[in-house]
């Protein structure tokens, strides 16, 4: 690949539509720019419309293999498919029923919850995905936490109770050849606001026992990807939040517990990001502090033209030194044994 091509594979976009015909920004995104990875979503939130990219399973499947039939390097076909109220694929269109993650985690029983996922991950695979973004390893710490307690996005608050129940939803997925994205790394569980509307900062509620489902799971060989929380912590950086932060990413997550698979950056569009930085300072911390897949989900904003831009900015910045070649070639080299696995059944 040559440099364009392979900052496109570190790209993963969101776009509008029910079907992609020939002239749609999501198929020039793939055949001009080697777009790497999707995400498909059931509502459109900046619209305030639901049907975005999911109508039928019929429709949903079509979509897919539009999209994929047009990738010269297959793409990760993505949803957020966690359970309970965060959920993209319903009863509605033909999906099997999906319990929250705190309903799971308050029955404990592994064996169930690997009957749920595996369920669950057979459905994607009929309709063309390859990756969820799911579970949330987040510690329920704080339950009136907007994005993740009060939603029922976690198991619980016990470190033991999550890692048994994310291994359960890990190894449903597994067994169907779809692969996981644990998230928010180092933990959202213990915010007290939601980083889809802002900057948020868990520095005096956040400890080092977050980061157990992580430590345990990867000792377990069960980390398939990573994505990351937009929370700023003073106490791991004083000057950026997770998304945007070498020293977590890179000093922690990768040199000192060990990570060496693919980190996925949380919606970069998302407040916490958009409001406070740049576009292309965005892009440009994300890939120095370790990300191989930047998430530009156009949902809480909306630019077709996001991943066009995103590819020219990168570029320039690789051309101008401002990010190593080498740093870019990593992550490609990451994203590809990722996408391996998915032609091995994982």
């Amino acid at each position: 690949m040559d440099l364009e091509q392979q900052v496109g594979q570190m790209l993963m976009a969101g776009f509008r539509g029910t079907s992609a015909e020939e002239g749609h920004p999501i198929l020039r995104d793939i055949v001009e720019y080697n777009l790497g990875s999707v995400v498909l979503f059931d509502y459109d939130v900046l619209a305030g419309e639901p049907g975005r990219n999911i109508e039928s399973k019929g429709q949903v499947q079509k979509l897919i293999h539009s999209l994929q039939s047009h990738a010269r390097t297959p793409l990760l076909v993505s949803v957020d498919q966690e359970g309970g109220r965060v959920r993209r694929l319903k009863e509605g269109v033909g999906f099997p029923p999906m319990p929250s993650a705190s309903d799971l985690g308050a029955a404990n029983d592994a064996a169930e919850t690997q009957r749920v996922s595996q369920r669950t991950a057979v459905a994607l695979v009929e309709l063309g995905f390859n990756l969820n973004l799911a579970p949330v390893v987040d510690l329920n710490v704080y339950p009136d936490n907007p994005i993740i307690g009060l939603k029922g996005r976690s198991f619980s608050a016990d470190a033991d109770v999550v890692v048994e129940q994310a291994r359960a939803f890990i190894t449903g997925h597994r067994r169907e050849g779809v692969l996981c994205a644990l998230k928010h790394f180092p933990g959202h569980g213990s915010s007290a606001a939601d980083s889809h509307l802002g900057l948020v900062d868990s520095t005096e509620q956040w400890s080092r026992g977050e980061l157990s489902p992580y430590i345990q799971l990867l000792e377990e060989g069960m980390v398939d990807a990573v994505m990351t929380a937009h929370v700023f912590n003073r106490a791991l950086d004083a000057e950026y939040p997770a998304t945007l932060s070498a020293p977590i990413l890179t000093d922690l997550l990768r040199d000192e517990l060990g990570f060496q698979g693919v980190i996925i950056s949380d919606d970069l569009q998302m407040g916490a990001i958009a409001n406070h930085y740049g576009f292309e300072v965005a892009l440009a911390k994300a890939i120095e502090a370790g990300v191989d897949i930047l998430a530009l989900a156009n949902n809480t904003l909306y630019d077709c033209d996001a991943v066009p831009k995103a590819c020219a900015a990168i570029v320039r910045m690789v051309e101008g030194g401002q990010i190593a070649r080498e740093r870019i070639a990593a992550s490609c080299a990451r994203i590809a044994s990722f996408k391996a696995r998915l032609e091995k059944r994982v």
